[in-house]
């Protein structure tokens, strides 16, 4: 074997061994360190399990729990949840929510979500005050022990935030 060929193998052995150290660093407990990790993985994989089973309904199978559309998005439940209980001019302002991000994952430690609306120009643009609007709105919608909502123009430039 040449030099240049010890180095190569010697290079490969080293990254090997880094990769192992790597993976196996803060796993005290001899199992995955992550215990979320094989329930995103059946996620990722369309729902099959371990032993080959699958918990995915078939495309054609329209069970009893769909109500005849598929799940309202996250803005499309503000929205409803405003229009029957809001103020009129809560109504007005969340009128112009495009997207909301992050409403749905709460753990009460430290909760955020982001409203996307179609108001331009920024914090100095004529959406500043419709923003803390939709954030009391948000309020109403969604309770948390530490949340905090960002509402965005369309621009993606912050417009205002409050506690939820």
């Amino acid at each position: 074997m040449g030099m240049k060929s010890k180095i190569a193998l010697g290079a490969v052995v080293g990254i090997v061994v880094i990769g192992a150290v790597s993976a196996n660093s803060g796993d005290t407990d001899g199992g995955s360190g992550d215990k979320g990790s094989s329930a995103a993985a059946e996620q990722q994989s369309g729902g099959t399990k371990r032993d080959g089973a699958t918990d995915a309904k078939p495309a054609d199978d329209k069970g009893a729990d769909d109500k005849g559309a598929e799940k309202a998005s996250q803005a499309e439940r503000f929205k409803a949840f405003v229009q029957k209980n809001g103020t009129a001019s809560e109504k007005e302002a969340v009128s112009h929510v495009t997207k909301v991000q992050g409403a749905d994952e709460q753990n009460d430690i430290l909760d955020t979500a982001d409203v996307y609306t179609d108001f331009t120009g920024g914090i100095t643009g004529e959406g500043t005050g419709p923003a803390k609007l939709i954030a009391s709105a948000f309020a109403d919608w969604k309770q948390s022990e530490n949340g905090l909502v960002t509402v965005y123009d369309a621009d993606g430039e912050l417009l205002g935030n409050g506690k939820f």
